[in-house]
């Protein structure tokens, strides 16, 4: 169903939080991805007409910018949101809920448990997909700014997986996931996913499980779309200023099997190449434009629909389990593991499927909604699907590899013509006190971090002059010589530059 039109200026907003409000209701923030990817590694950011051009750095939206009010709250600047600065413990979903009406944060009793497309605003895509096998966290990021929210890893020593930082929203899920569990969206900062949690149990059998919460108050208007019909195939949501394909890849007959079904780099050319409606500016969306248009009040078992307003068609496909479906859609960002960027974010649109073993232990498997329509989670960019048969992780998340797109066009986002690391600008208010830089957290164990050059025994001071070709004193990632992967995580304050001062020692030379 499509929402009524919104008001455009969000009269009050700026007086009744003190801050910027976007001009536009539900504007969407960035995704703060600046590093470019082939289809498994880091690489320069590609040129117009080259291999993986049109991905998500390629383009610049709005960028994330926060306020530290000094009072425990957070001011996004572009969304018009204040947000609670630290979750504190982990709770279960109806203590989250119930808590939001107790709460009295810096002196406010409006406070609420922010709805997915809420939440979903905060996540950044220069974060780090761990392996959950692991516990060292000193070379991971998190999917969220950590100078401006609290944020923690899972404890292994609690039992946990590094990567049990799911965060709690308001948002259920229509239908119903794995065997029948009411479900409740949430978003996870460690990982960078949308998935649906049952909202009274653990599915690893300790009770029912806990989350995160990020209390929100302020622009009731955010995550609510006003699309139009242009009556040109055409839909432009009002809401986000975002223009899109009222259809897709699937009733274009895109493809190399002509059903709309691409891979990552071929969807990446074929948006870029599209000229539809009389437009050439089409673009494959970055995660956070795609994630915007999903409806949450529909599913494929609910309403016998894609989770999307049915002022758009959606093609139907038929699913892994031999069952009319609606695909997964790709997005532009790539979802970045320690040792490169060899997947890609999408949005399933229809059931988020997964091969669950039989509670029995049979050894058999069962075809599931594991984690909803509405979903964000990834596939390799590139490959056979019939390489996974029974998909991968632990609820066996299905692998397609050649999903759908709809494109588009508009809004705020320009070409970027010099992609840099940008994290979220955080300003504070003079009450707030000063973190300073990101310590680094390597041990004397793992030594210090490589040097850039990767030469033994040369002078870094000598070398950093050499880099900084500008003399302006830092060094940006064009200037930078060394592997990009390691840009990220030697510039510790995120601020897009290496000083002298986060520029690496030497490595000694071994014995």
């Amino acid at each position: 169903m499509t929402d009524a039109p919104l008001t455009i200026i969000l009269a009050g907003l700026t007086t009744s939080l003190g801050i910027r409000a976007d001009s536009l209701p539900y504007p969407v923030v960035d995704t703060g991805q600046t590093m470019s990817y082939d289809a498994s590694r880091t690489v320069k950011a590609p040129a117009p007409g080259s291999p993986f051009f049109g991905q998500d750095a390629n383009y610049r939206g709005r960028q994330p910018s926060y306020r530290d009010n000094g009072d425990g709250t957070i001011n996004d600047l572009v969304t018009g949101l204040m947000w609670q600065q630290d979750p504190g413990d982990k709770m279960t979903w109806k203590q989250a809920m119930d808590g939001a009406s107790k709460c009295r944060l810096a002196g406010h009793d409006d406070w609420r448990l922010p709805g997915i497309k809420e939440l979903y605003s905060l996540i950044l895509f220069s974060g780090i997909d761990p392996d959950p096998r692991n516990t060292d966290t000193s070379q991971l990021k998190p999917f969220i700014d950590s100078r401006s929210f609290r944020f923690q890893y899972g404890d292994p020593g609690k039992d946990e997986r590094i990567i049990d930082s799911q965060f709690a929203t308001s948002t259920k899920y229509v239908s119903t996931t794995m065997r029948g569990n009411e479900t409740m969206f949430g978003v996870n900062f460690a990982d960078g996913r949308i998935k649906g949690y049952p909202t009274n149990f653990s599915p690893r059998g300790r009770g029912a499980k806990t989350f995160h919460s990020l209390y929100v108050r302020g622009n009731p208007d955010y995550g609510r779309n006003a699309f139009k019909d242009n009556g040109d195939r055409t839909v432009t949501d009002h809401a986000t200023g975002l223009t899109w394909m009222q259809v897709d890849s699937g009733h274009l007959k895109a493809g190399p099997d002509k059903n709309g079904g691409m891979n990552w780099q071929e969807s990446l050319e074929w948006a870029e190449d599209l000229e539809f409606a009389g437009h050439g500016d089409w673009r494959l969306p970055n995660v956070k434009e795609l994630q915007s248009i999903v409806d949450y009040t529909r599913s494929p078992d609910t309403t016998d629909s894609a989770a999307i307003d049915p002022i758009f068609k959606a093609s139907t496909i038929t699913n892994e389990d031999g069952k009319e479906d609606f695909p997964f859609y790709w997005s532009g960002t790539t979802h970045a593991r320690g040792r490169g960027g060899s997947a890609a974010a999408y949005i399933a649109f229809g059931r988020s499927s997964g091969w669950m073993q039989r509670p029995d232990g049979r050894g058999e498997h069962q075809y599931l909604d594991v984690h909803g329509a509405g979903s964000q989670r990834s596939d390799p960019k590139t490959g056979e699907a019939a390489d996974f048969p029974r998909g991968r992780g632990p609820q066996g998340d299905v692998i397609r590899i050649d999903n759908h797109v709809r494109c588009v066009r508009g809004g705020s986002t320009k070409l970027e013509t010099n992609p840099a690391p940008a994290p979220a600008a955080t300003t504070r208010s003079p009450r707030s006190d000063h973190r300073g830089p990101r310590p680094d957290t390597r041990t004397e164990r793992d030594g210090p971090p490589p040097h850039p050059s990767g030469h033994i025994g040369a002078d870094p001071a000598r070398h950093f002059q050499r880099l900084d070709k500008n003399k302006d004193g830092k060094i940006s990632p064009s200037e930078f010589d060394g592997p990009a992967r390691h840009f990220p995580r030697i510039d510790r304050n995120d601020d897009g530059f290496l000083t002298k001062d986060e520029f690496p020692p030497v490595r000694p030379p071994r014995q």
